[in-house]
This record gives C-alpha cells, sequence and structure tokens, in this order.
C-alpha cells in the first residue's frame, strides 16, 4: 500500500468517526475536507444551526431541510479563510446530485467515497466534470 493508499484510509476511518455526531437515525454520514494533507474542514449530515437536532418525522423520511455531510463542510469552509479549491473530499456515502454541483463548483478535485447509494447520478456528474473519484469500500 503506498502513503496515499494508506492516508485514503485513515482519513475514511476519520470520516465514519465524524459521521457518529449525526443525529440522523436512518443514515449518519461524514465528511472530510482535505489539502496538502490537513483537514480544513468537516461534516456530518444534519439540522442547520439553531433548529432541532431531529432529522426524520413521524414516518422516519428526512426533513427537507436536512444537510447532507457534504454540504456541511462545504458551506463550513466557506465561512473560514480557506477554499476547497484542490482539496480532497471523504465522505462515508456516494454523494447526491445536489452536493456533486457544490463539489463541481467549490473546485474539489477528488472525491473518496465509502458506501455506494442506490441513486449514483451524482457520482456520474462528478466523473462528467473531470474530477477524479474513488470508491474505498468501508470494512
Amino acid at each position: 500500500m503506498d502513503k496515499q493508499q494508506r492516508r485514503d484510509y485513515l482519513y475514511m476511518r476519520m470520516a465514519r468517526v465524524w459521521s457518529e455526531n449525526s443525529y440522523c437515525v436512518r443514515r449518519k454520514v461524514g465528511a472530510l475536507l482535505v489539502k496538502d494533507q490537513m483537514i480544513i474542514s468537516d461534516g456530518y449530515n444534519g439540522t442547520p444551526s439553531g433548529f432541532e437536532n431531529r432529522c426524520e418525522d413521524d414516518n422516519n423520511t428526512s426533513l427537507p431541510y436536512v444537510l447532507h455531510a457534504e454540504a456541511n463542510a462545504i458551506t463550513k469552509v466557506a465561512r473560514s479563510n480557506n477554499s476547497a479549491n484542490g482539496a480532497t473530499l471523504y465522505v462515508t456515502a456516494s454523494p447526491c446530485m445536489e452536493c456533486s454541483k457544490l463539489i463541481i463548483q467549490c473546485g474539489i478535485q477528488r472525491v473518496v467515497y465509502g458506501e455506494e447509494y442506490r441513486l449514483m447520478d451524482g457520482v456520474e456528474l462528478l466523473r462528467k466534470a473531470g474530477i477524479q473519484v474513488e470508491f474505498l469500500p468501508m470494512d
């Protein structure tokens, strides 16, 4: 295993641990943004700041305002002095179409994900945009 592969596994493990912060019941997702071997942002799926930490309604359907882990990490870095341009995003589940558009727009160059979601259109869009996408199955 080369250095990059080792880092990929370590950052994915960290993203998995970070996902444990989520209050969502159906699925907990974590994300890390890494640039120049430094974590510049992190995120997990959940409600916007100031909202009750409840992700699903009484029918176990996700509430419409729940943010995905990728969106949380991207918006968090946008509020800092850092830039995601050229960064790698590690996320425990494959990005959806909406998050993929954010990934493209903020200049992330590489996405490593650990679980395939039932819809893979977001991953297809990333590849179409020339972003390096890698599936790294989680143990």
